[in-house]
């Protein structure tokens, strides 16, 4: 394979990683715009407990994670089998969610998509064709009765600057730390 080649199946293994990683923020952060980003229009998500269109797919999960104070969406083992304009991916997640009296809960599973590299608004891009979610546990996980709350580390002179939408400190350029102080 030419240097070329292999410098353009890296941009391709890279974009698709991203689109999995677009995916992740955006459910947090309730971002619809940019989790329905990495979706093609025809997709088809099965998730679990519900299996359409990503148009409907995300306000669903939207709604499905409102419950939680705040979530996590993790992808972490990643295989894909790229073959030309056609990827297939298996990818390990974790999905945490916390409520305000527990228990918090956590799903583990792994995405098995099929991705496509089309024609897009600014050239070809990656996105998902369709996606199957394989949800392997599912636990409660009970507040810790000694275990500091995130939020004790914050007061209401210097709140917490993480929240669930485009306020979030990580849309922030540059993020801005509350100030420095001795730990």
């Amino acid at each position: 394979m030419s240097l070329d080649a292999r410098l353009a199946e890296l941009v391709d293994r890279h974009e698709i990683h991203q689109v999995l990683l677009r995916y992740a923020r955006g459910l947090d952060r309730l971002d619809n715009a940019l989790a329905r980003s990495c979706y093609w229009d025809d997709a088809i998500d099965d998730h679990g407990h519900f299996v359409g269109k990503a148009d409907d797919f995300i306000p669903w999960a939207d709604q499905t994670t409102l419950m939680f104070e705040s979530t996590q969406h993790a992808v972490m083992n990643h295989f894909c089998d790229l073959q030309g304009d056609e990827a297939f991916c298996e990818t390990y997640y974790q999905f945490s969610g916390v409520t305000a009296e527990g228990p918090n809960f956590v799903s583990t599973g792994r995405y098995i998509d099929h991705l496509q590299k089309r024609a897009g608004k600014d050239g070809p891009e990656w996105r998902i064709a369709n996606r199957v979610t394989i949800v392997e546990g599912t636990y409660d996980v009970p507040k810790a009765a000694q275990a500091p709350s995130p939020m004790t580390a914050y007061s209401t002179e210097e709140p917490c600057q993480a929240t669930r939408d485009g306020n979030d400190v990580s849309y922030h350029r540059p993020p801005v730390p509350r100030w420095p102080r001795a730990g």
